[in-house]
């Protein structure tokens, strides 16, 4: 494993456990495990080989029951680079969006990190999709898939278990990392998050960081709310993106990871002001360059 905090495996309610990969930055994802009467349901995988086969590893320490459920949250191959791993015995559920953002993505994040351990990744997408609402049965438990973007993608979804008042929000919600909406939509986060709100969770799985409640979402909702209005006086001033997000102060966000991210929110900001839809496509090459000048000419950094 990389130079990092080793996972974990948290139970966050009765069945239902968290796989938190620490520190939670570039491709270091959360997972979750909910283990029904006999089979158990898998949120998410991780980016390269080895770390989801520590994640079935981690599995089969609290069960022997085999996994024969996969529900991706959205497309990124954080989330759905060990798909293949499990798809020769379990259906992979996703948005009907995401098998075909899957194989666009491919491996892309093989060149953006040609260093990184990855294994024999094989593009593996959803074999079973829904457009709305989706639901699973674990014995008697009621899990509940919803379509929540476009939000940190256009294929967002999030798994709601209203008996344990329990949400796997996917990256729509970091905890302690910068949120990133450069593929999906600045305006579409901040209405999903109202939507994941007014469920009342008590607690809450981040797409990246440790486990949390209903606080996340307000975290959330400032970082973009600050990026809208960023945006918004940036473009009046003829400012361009990576221009705005040097001259910006981080403020209270200054000590959350990843903040590069703020040149790529900007980028979509920017695009959302002058008229943009949540979603519509938008220039993301220039911005990944832009995140890296930002950051002084440093290459993003990945601990996979």
């Amino acid at each position: 494993m990389s130079a990092v905090p080793e996972p974990y495996l948290q139970e966050i309610a009765d069945g239902i456990h968290a796989y938190v990969q620490p520190d939670g930055t570039w491709c270091l994802n959360n997972a979750g495990v909910l283990v029904g009467p006999d089979a158990v349901t898998l949120v998410d995988t991780t980016a390269t080989e080895r770390r989801t086969r520590r994640l079935r590893e981690a599995v089969a320490s609290v069960t022997h029951l085999p996994i024969r459920t996969v529900v991706n949250t959205h497309h990124h191959g954080d989330h759905t680079h060990g798909n293949h791993l499990f798809a020769d015995r379990a259906r992979v559920i996703g948005h009907d969006r995401c098998p075909a953002a899957v194989l666009e993505q491919g491996t892309l994040v093989k060149s953006l990190w040609p260093d990184v351990e990855w294994g024999d990744v094989q593009v593996s997408p959803p074999n079973v999709t829904f457009s709305d609402r989706m639901t699973l049965h674990l014995g008697d438990l009621r899990v509940e898939l919803h379509y929540a973007g476009p939000a940190h993608t256009d294929n967002d979804v999030v798994v709601w278990i209203p008996e344990r008042r329990t949400l796997l929000a996917g990256d729509i919600v970091f905890n302690g990392g910068t949120p990133f909406v450069l593929w999906g939509s600045v305006s579409g986060t901040l209405a999903a998050l109202d939507r994941l709100r007014a469920l009342r969770p008590t607690t809450v799985l981040p797409g990246h960081g440790p486990v949390g409640g209903p606080e996340l979402f307000d975290r959330t909702a400032r970082y973009l709310r600050w990026i809208q209005t960023l945006a918004r006086d940036a473009a009046g001033a003829g400012l361009t993106p990576l221009q705005a997000a040097r001259e910006a102060g981080l403020g209270e966000f200054a000590d959350w990871t990843d903040s590069e991210r703020v040149v790529g929110n900007l980028h979509r900001a920017f695009a959302e002001h002058a008229g943009a839809g949540p979603g519509a496509p938008i220039d993301t090459r220039t911005a990944l360059i832009e995140m890296v000048e930002y950051n002084g000419g440093k290459p993003l950094t990945c601990l996979a």
